[in-house]
């Protein structure tokens, strides 16, 4: 048994479980990420496949929590598995545990070049070994290794081979079309998956459970609040258009549903709302069904309303630290002119963003304001106040969001406003979002 380019070449045998013949080879050939299954199978077959970096010198790093140390032991049993827990749970460190206990090669998967350098750093800190990475220009390959997801799509092929664990941060993002490739073209027999929510809107985070393996172990906010998160409320604020909005946000909506019906579309369910998304590149109705949706969403999210809810909040917060989410970067850029609070959106240069959540960090700094770029991905200071003027229905955005003001801290609540606008789909959006709570 071998492995060749993301897959595994099988010598002596017609016919395997997950094998097809390969009759240009001569042998059977299978899928990578079968290695482990079919190494089970023929446990006494000749096995060249794995050619694998030397096993990293590992020092005990890490004190688990209890509920760390539960989610640890329940993933050694089949070493696979999806660990589902809050921003601020410590994830990482769980992923650090397992690797001490391994002592194997490691891979470590992330989405942005800030989680890139945050694993990075923080395995050096507490291990005091080197580290390699991949993305953002830098390649160094080394025994423990940070590569993104988009480098690791380029080379999954080439790296298939050389680690027995691999990590899979934010893996929600693996059940990408692209990088689910990722997954499906490596042999690493042992594989961990880390986010606060693995639900994507699209259905496809169900993709990931014979690449990665199940949820393992899950635990909501509200079941760690008080021993080791932050005990918190989630206020829902409702505020009405003005008047010019309400007669603006109502004749999209008739168009929308006017344009829907000419469409021969029925709006019951998100997957008939996916349907409108790709009839609207070939049929003008749809087209215009989907425009006018989204001029009316902006119109409910955007609402001028907010901004006195906005500045009360801000007084009634006066001494504590709060991020402000937006939907997007006009209202961002408004909050921030208006209220004097710092920016950062996808614009914002990495020195810039640093510069600000060093600020916030220590205090100088006690409101910002951001258009998603803040969600996940960014080890952010900590905050008690949290403030949604605007977002989508997703239960991962609001968990994320949730979770930047949940840190344990002693003192006050933390507490998450969400602030909506009356009358609106922003009210039923909000209540699909919500349901990440429970």
């Amino acid at each position: 048994m071998s492995y060749d380019r993301g897959t595994l070449l099988i010598e002596g045998a017609k016919r395997l479980p997950y094998c097809k013949w390969d009759p240009g080879m001569g042998k059977l050939r299978a899928m990578a990420y079968k290695y482990r299954e079919i190494k089970e199978l023929i446990p006494q077959a000749i096995d060249e496949v794995m050619d694998l970096l030397p096993s990293p010198k590992l020092r005990k790093v890490v004190e688990l929590k209890p509920f760390q140390d539960d989610a640890l032991g329940s993933w050694l049993k089949s070493k696979r598995g999806i660990i589902a827990l809050p921003t601020g749970a410590g994830k990482t460190y769980i992923a650090l545990k397992a690797m001490e206990v391994l002592k194997e090669p490691t891979l470590i998967v992330v989405p942005t070049l800030p989680l890139l350098n945050q694993w990075r750093e923080t395995i050096q800190s507490l291990c005091s070994i080197e580290v390699g990475i991949i993305g953002g220009g830098k390649e160094h390959l080394d025994p423990i290794t940070v590569i993104t997801y988009d480098s690791a799509y380029l080379r999954a092929a080439e790296l298939g081979n050389r680690f027995q664990f691999i990590i899979f941060d934010e893996v929600h993002h693996l059940a990408a079309e692209s990088y689910i490739e990722i997954a499906e073209l490596s042999a690493s027999p042992y594989r961990m998956g880390l986010t606060a929510t693995l639900e994507r809107e699209d259905g496809r985070h169900r993709l990931l459970f014979p690449l990665v393996g199940g949820i393992i172990y899950q635990l909501a906010p509200k079941e760690l609040a008080g021993e080791h998160l932050s005990e918190f409320d989630a206020i829902r604020l409702k505020v009405d258009l003005l008047d010019d909005e309400r007669k603006k946000y109502e004749r999209f909506l008739r168009e929308y549903k006017e344009s829907l019906k000419k469409a021969g579309i029925s709006m019951r369910s998100l997957e008939d709302f996916r349907k409108l998304v790709m009839r609207s590149s070939r049929n003008i109705h749809a087209r215009k069904a989907l425009l006018s949706w989204n001029e009316a969403r902006k119109i409910a999210i955007n609402s001028k309303a907010k901004f006195q809810v906005l500045q009360d909040l801000l007084e009634s917060h006066r001494e504590d630290k709060v991020i402000i989410f937006t939907e997007y970067n006009e209202m961002a850029e408004e909050i921030s002119k208006r209220f004097l609070i710092p920016l950062i959106t996808h614009r914002t240069s990495r020195r810039e963003r640093e510069k600000i959540l060093d600020a916030f960090k220590i205090g100088s700094v006690m409101k910002i304001v951001t258009s998603k770029v803040l969600d996940e991905g960014l080890d952010v200071p900590d905050a008690r106040v949290g403030i949604i003027l605007g977002g989508t229905g997703s239960r991962r955005e609001f968990i994320q969001r949730l979770g930047r003001i949940l840190r344990k801290r002693e003192g006050k609540r933390a507490v998450l406003y969400e602030v909506v606008s009356k009358g609106t789909s922003e009210v039923r959006i909000s209540s699909r979002r919500r349901k990440g709570l429970r």
